[in-house]
């Protein structure tokens, strides 16, 4: 070793983030700069597999015995920071991450069911993962039953002995419903099943964990990556879904893959996390490129600062609607309108940064043509199918994202025929609302 190295080996320390806040977890958590070369930025590894020490060690890592890498369909040194980091600012024991939003959302599901399972579901969700839920699912023989978002009632009379968790969105998309989180852990947790939270749009608003959600998965490819540059998702396990209580044969059962071995036992409140690695992203595939996991853990870095700037411009835009003659009705959290309004107080702004989220939904008097030439008149707004990018974009959901739903299942979701969803970027406030004033402006 060189003195260069010894004095860099014994110069750097590890950034322990227990404790801190969101703003140093989303810059620091799950890296360390590196001890040799003292560089500080999160390396690429672009590797497929990885050198065994010895064959003992190889031996150990393909038992689940030796935690080191094996191969990046399963994990990668890069990619395990980025799960890290999301973990810390979640408030898990675990997380994996993998190659889309979708994908993790369908391994969350699939790590704990078996045909014949029932989840229930909010009904305000993103198309994706709707049609996810009603169509694909169902031919894998899970079965999801759907109630009203805003009646925690309706939840709890769903239940019954094939059941195994019930599923909520933190904000929902594009509805921007928000649950009420103790009340659903508290009837999922009397049933013994898990409450599961995707919190794609409240990310930094809200950690679910801190008022009794069981797992939360993630579209990284919305806020947390923040560019639209990079597709991702992650599973984070809090540790504390009851799966030792003899419903959850899928966890608790000897696993004939690795000789018998049986999860709770192995790996204590961690069993659900380690199952849905090796198992589900093992064998499925659905792994994170680790390119992507680079650029989505190098966006985190500006995460809170960026869904400051969101909720604040959001805010002033809804602001700017709701009182335009063009406008029906304006959805948004932050606004006493809403329905959610007293719940998103309540939860919203709780997980370090303040404020109601970065996406408003929009009815327009003039129905779809209306639409049409508010969507194809702006600007500055990127007219795709995405949110959370740092740009603003806009989209009119009943004919892009929601379009292969039925009138009745759209509406369901808050997707009716004149609703557009404007996702509000970090631009200038002002060049937004003037943006929006000029398209508005050209409507006949």
């Amino acid at each position: 070793m060189t003195t260069l190295e010894k004095e860099q080996k014994t110069s750097l320390r590890p950034i322990h983030t227990t404790g801190l806040g969101l703003h140093t977890k989303a810059l620091h958590a799950g890296f360390n700069p590196d001890s040799i070369t003292g560089a500080c930025a999160l390396p690429i590894y672009q590797t497929n597999a990885y050198l065994f020490p010895s064959a003992d060690i190889a031996a150990d890592r393909f038992a689940l015995k030796d935690p080191g890498n094996i191969y990046t369909r399963m994990g990668n040194p890069t990619t395990a920071v980025l799960e890290e980091r999301i973990n810390a600012i979640e408030g898990g024991v675990g997380a994996v991450a993998f190659s889309s939003g979708m994908a993790a959302i369908t391994a969350a599901i699939l790590t704990f069911t078996r045909p014949g399972d029932e989840i229930i579901s909010a009904n305000t969700l993103y198309g994706g993962t709707y049609e996810l839920f009603h169509y694909t699912l169902s031919k894998c023989g899970r079965t999801t039953v759907f109630v009203d978002t805003n009646n925690p009632a309706a939840f709890k009379h769903a239940i019954n002995e094939r059941t195994k968790a019930i599923y909520v969105e933190s904000i929902g998309n594009p509805s921007l419903d928000v649950p009420d989180f103790v009340s659903l852990s508290e009837i999922a947790h009397q049933a013994g099943i898990p409450l599961i939270v995707d919190n794609t749009v409240g990310i930094g608003l809200v950690a679910p964990i801190q008022f009794g959600a069981d797992i939360v998965v993630h579209s990284a490819t919305k806020y947390i990556g923040g560019h639209g540059n990079s597709m991702g998702g992650i599973i984070v396990d809090a540790g504390t879904a009851p799966w030792t209580n003899g419903k959850f044969p899928e966890i608790c059962d000897p696993d004939p893959g690795y000789h018998g071995l049986v999860y709770p036992t192995e790996f204590g409140n961690a069993a659900y996390i380690v199952k849905a690695r090796v198992h589900i992203l093992r064998d499925m595939g659905a792994c994170i490129a680790p390119f992507n996991s680079f650029m989505i853990a190098t966006g985190c870095e500006t995460l809170p600062l960026r869904m400051e700037k969101h909720c604040s411009n959001a805010l002033a835009v809804a602001r700017f609607l709701e009182g335009h003659p063009a406008i029906e009705s304006v959805s948004y959290p932050g606004l006493s309108s809403h329905p959610s309004h007293e719940m998103a107080k309540k939860y919203l702004g709780t997980a370090g940064v303040s404020g109601f989220g970065g996406i408003v939904g929009v009815r327009l008097h003039g129905g779809y043509d209306a639409c049409k030439q508010l969507v194809e008149g702006t600007r500055i707004f990127c007219h795709l199918t995405n949110i959370g990018d740092a740009k603003s974009l806009v989209v009119h959901p009943a004919s892009t994202t929601h379009q292969k739903l039925p009138s009745k299942e759209r509406s369901d979701c808050g997707v009716f025929d004149n609703f557009v969803r404007i996702s509000v970027g970090i631009e200038d406030a002002n060049d937004l609302i003037k943006d929006l004033s000029q398209a508005l402006e050209k409507i006949r």
